[in-house]
């Protein structure tokens, strides 16, 4: 279906025309201090700040056509989903518009409508569309007519409180908040917040933003400390990230503190009985220093306790996420940055526990471990961050949608035996889940790539990614056009053309990535089998530049002048990653990667000799690019005792049926 005839579908869906028209002309005026929008976000508070992704335009030849496949196939894609799945129904059965039984076996169906709104919102701040953003107004308004009058929504407790759609939420009587382990009224209405923000900084209004401040104004006339709040926490963390976007754009105090009071009673027995250690739980925040439980719910809080961190100042806070940070890097993630071993409660496991046929690895808390990293790096500055960020982003996390944008994975294991299947299935992409939050949470945050790509802090620039774009960047005394050409990270060339407005002096810092500091991940859990041999060249304008090393950047501090140019080279061969003795799966094997990918061997490629599939130290790479296998890829060819097999990225695995795959190849000593 077209985006036009969802349109006029959604448009009228369950509404007579002049209620859908009432709806959105009632609702979609524009603030009037339109820089209001657009300058929320994160970097409140932070010393850094990102590069916002409207003064950055994307023209990679690897990151576009996934940005742009998102924006034109997967938003659509989804919203017809939500639709067949009672996802916009459901509001309206709960504003009384239609009759009708809760649809849909989930609690936290609602977020999935806030998280396309929000998706779709990102892509209208890159790629101005007047369609979609009619659409966005439509189901702003669906979104509005299941609100009831004192702010509260949750379409299911609201459609009929006695029966949740899932058997696992606890009813006793059928009142809210009863339940909130399971009953994500407070996860639901974190992703509403989180995407109203998101709406009013694309296009200053206020139709979605009103909706989430009256919910939020009852959560914090509802929850906290006093003889008529509810003393509680939400079983699944979001709802501290949104509100601390709420703060930030009205600057109201109490959002901030309600944040703070669902962390801070986290692990109190004082304060409600404990969810344990899967809710992360079990103790108070600053204490703890293992990362447990459920994944995705995990980086959440961390992205919310770096929040506070920034904001608030808080000391405590700051320690306990380098605790948390230090444990997950250094004991629990995979070789693709995935996290969350087990299949069991989508959790982590013990201190090496890195299974790779089970492994889980689910794409949401891939995405949660990029939006952490990225603050912890605004907090800080510390190349490291952008390691992490990097390695997840090229590989576990846009493993999650195929190449036509319209199959996911839930899971992402680093080995199928092509039957096996746990949970939402492991050997191949679905079109969609019951449970579909990953699908919904790469479309809020795939048009948002861009904003990763540059940041910025007094008279610096960072160049973090590398990625074909233009951009404008507002620095202390004045502004600068950085324009980025790569084909990067097919080849380590970059050339970076600077516009300064005026002739004036300022620092560029670009990026060494760890791979090419000889570094898997910090913390040692994985390291290089041979260290590259050469190192990185800088040229400016034409000359080799004898630039400053600092913490990971190059360092260049001078007076730029229109039309200069910086090339950066960074060495590129296949590495052969071997991980730390403790990581039992991974023993007496090997991974290969290029640059910033990670490797994956299938059958399809090695139909004849998959099961002989092996490498020893006289094995020989070779590296080649091509332009129709996998929408263009470069392939690692590889010869082991006369046997020749071929690797390919695997975030594009399983793109051609379900076979045989395996990241970590056994090693021969032969």
């Amino acid at each position: 279906m077209s985006l036009s005839n969802i349109v006029k579908k959604i448009s009228v869906f369950g509404l007579s025309s002049a209620m859908a028209i009432g709806v959105i002309a009632c609702d979609t005026k524009k603030e009037t201090a339109k820089e209001l929008a657009e300058n929320t976000g994160l970097e409140n508070g932070y010393p850094i700040a990102p590069v916002d992704i409207r003064n950055v335009k994307v023209t990679d030849s690897f990151w576009l056509p996934i940005i742009k496949r998102v924006q034109e196939k997967t938003i659509e894609y989804a919203i017809e989903k939500c639709d067949e799945e009672g996802r916009f129904e459901n509001f309206l059965i709960a504003g009384g518009q239609k009759e009708g039984k809760v649809r849909g076996v989930m609690p936290f169906d609602d977020s999935d409508v806030y998280k396309i709104i929000e998706g779709a919102s990102n892509s209208l701040i890159s790629a101005p569309n007047p369609k979609l953003e009619k659409l966005l107004d439509s189901l702003i308004g669906i979104v509005k007519v299941g609100q009831e009058k004192d702010g509260y929504l949750t379409t299911w407790r609201t459609i009929n409180p006695a029966q949740p759609p899932a058997t696992w939420v606890e009813v006793k009587e059928g009142k809210r908040w009863e339940s909130l382990f399971m009953s994500h009224e407070l996860y639901n209405a974190g992703h509403m917040y989180e995407a109203a923000a998101v709406h009013y900084k694309a296009t200053g209004k206020r139709n979605f933003l009103d909706i989430a401040l009256k919910n939020a104004d009852l959560m914090v006339k509802t929850f906290g400390d006093g003889e008529d709040k509810i003393a509680a926490v939400p079983g699944h963390q979001i709802i501290e990230t949104g509100l601390i976007k709420l703060y930030q754009i009205t600057e109201k105090e109490s959002y901030l503190e309600l944040a703070k009071y669902f962390l801070d009673h986290r692990g109190d027995p004082e304060n409600h009985e404990l969810f344990g250690s899967y809710s992360q739980d079990s103790l108070p925040v600053v204490e703890q220093e293992e990362v447990v439980g459920h994944a995705v719910r995990a980086v959440y809080m961390y992205a919310g306790m770096t929040d506070i961190a920034a904001l608030m100042g808080d000391q405590q806070y700051r320690n306990a996420v380098d605790k948390l940070w230090h444990n997950m890097v250094y004991k629990k993630m995979y070789v693709t940055g995935g996290i969350g071993a087990k299949h069991e409660g989508e959790a982590f496991g013990e201190n090496y526990e890195l299974p790779n046929l089970t492994a889980y690895n689910e794409t949401c808390a891939a995405i949660g471990d990029v939006y952490w990293n990225n603050r912890l790096f605004n907090l800080t500055g510390d190349v490291k961050y952008y390691d992490v960020l990097e390695r997840t982003l090229y590989n576990g996390l846009i493993s999650g949608i195929s190449l036509t944008g319209t199959e996911f994975f839930y899971p992402n294991a680093l080995e199928s035996d092509g039957t096996y299947k746990f949970n939402q299935g492991a050997c191949t992409r679905k079109e969609w889940f019951d449970c579909s939050c990953c699908p919904t949470n790469l479309i809020r945050f795939i048009p948002a790539i861009p904003g990763l790509i540059y940041a910025k802090e007094d008279t610096t620039v960072f160049v973090n990614m590398y990625m074909s774009s233009e951009a404008e960047v507002a620095l202390e005394n004045q502004k600068v056009v950085l324009k980025q050409e790569t084909a990067y990270p097919w080849n380590g060339a970059i050339k970076l053309t600077v516009t300064p407005a005026k002739q004036e002096a300022f620092t560029l810092k670009l990026r060494i990535p760890g791979w090419a500091r000889n570094e898997v991940l910090p913390g040692g859990l994985y390291h290089y089998k041979n260290t590259v041999n050469d190192s990185y060249v800088v040229n400016v304008n034409g000359k080799t530049e004898n630039a400053t090393e600092e913490d990971g950047y190059i360092v260049l501090t001078k007076e730029w002048k229109k039309g200069d140019v910086v090339e950066l080279v960074l060495p590129m061969e296949v590495r052969e990653v071997i991980a730390n003795n403790k990581v039992a799966e991974d023993k007496g094997k090997v991974a290969l990667e290029y640059g910033p990918l990670v490797y994956a061997i299938e059958e399809v490629d090695n139909k004849e000799n998959f099961d002989l599939l092996k490498i020893n130290n006289n094995t020989q790479f070779k590296v080649s690019f091509e332009p129709t296998l996998l929408k263009g890829v470069n392939t690692i060819q590889f010869t082991t005792d006369e046997t020749t097999f071929k690797a390919v990225p695997y975030y594009a695995w399983s793109n051609r049926g379900i076979n045989k795959m395996k990241v970590w190849v056994e090693e021969s000593k032969q």
